[in-house]
């Protein structure tokens, strides 16, 4: 599902729709091969809301050809949610969109079998977006979009790299065990119910002995 470019954060609504929409009209005008599968969204919009700008992208296709609005009056068929870094991470990374949407980076919701074809589309499409920006706007724009996305996710990695340090060692404070002493504690309740379950039979067959020689005595008895 790689469609947004959104580090230019500080750029309007409408203009970043009309970027996008003119390199995506560019890039499937010279793709005769996607034919098939464009006509297969026709009449179907999708929603992208960009969480930390709060900003709000519908695309749709007609008669084979993508667009592009800030706003919209249709009721869209799929919506697609992530950050602005979730984004750069789809489009300049190429990180598979199921890892983002199990990592919750991406988050999808709508029709399953809109989301499918639109899948389909992006897979077979393979849409390098720098090289597109690039041929679309000219080589200063679309490798400062590239840049500027790069740079995003790097700070993104560090900050969460960062976090997990904090969480880390803020759990070490807290003497909570970590995985190698989890695992000595796994190892000492497993060893513990083995003892635990040797002495219980051991325990049974002593039963089971009493109780056949009070049978016996008892039978002697009588």
């Amino acid at each position: 599902m790689s469609l947004m470019f959104l580090p230019l954060r500080l750029i309007p609504g409408p203009v970043q729709a009309v970027v996008l929409g003119t390199v995506l009209d560019l890039f499937f005008s010279r793709r005769d091969d996607l034919a098939e599968l464009l006509d297969a969204l026709d009449g179907k919009v999708y929603l992208i809301h960009v969480r930390d700008t709060g900003m709000d992208f519908y695309m749709g296709f007609k008669a084979g050809r993508p667009w592009v609005h800030s706003s919209s009056h249709l009721e869209p068929d799929v919506r697609i949610d992530a950050t602005t870094a979730g984004f750069a991470r789809l489009c300049f990374a190429h990180e598979e969109p199921d890892d983002l949407v199990f990592q919750q980076v991406l988050k999808l919701s709508g029709d399953s079998e809109a989301m499918l074809r639109f899948k389909k589309l992006l897979a077979a499409a393979d849409i390098d977006w720098e090289r597109e920006l690039r041929n679309g706007f000219g080589e200063y724009f679309g490798s400062r979009v590239a840049q500027a996305a790069k740079k995003l996710i790097d700070l993104e990695g560090r900050a969460s790299d960062a976090l997990h340090d904090a969480v880390t060692q803020c759990l070490k404070d807290m003497d909570v065990p970590d995985e190698a002493r989890l695992g000595e504690w796994q190892a000492g309740v497993e060893d513990a119910t083995r003892r635990l379950s040797r002495m219980k039979g051991k325990l049974t067959r002593l039963e089971h002995r009493l109780d056949a020689a009070q049978a016996s005595s008892s039978g002697g008895r009588s």
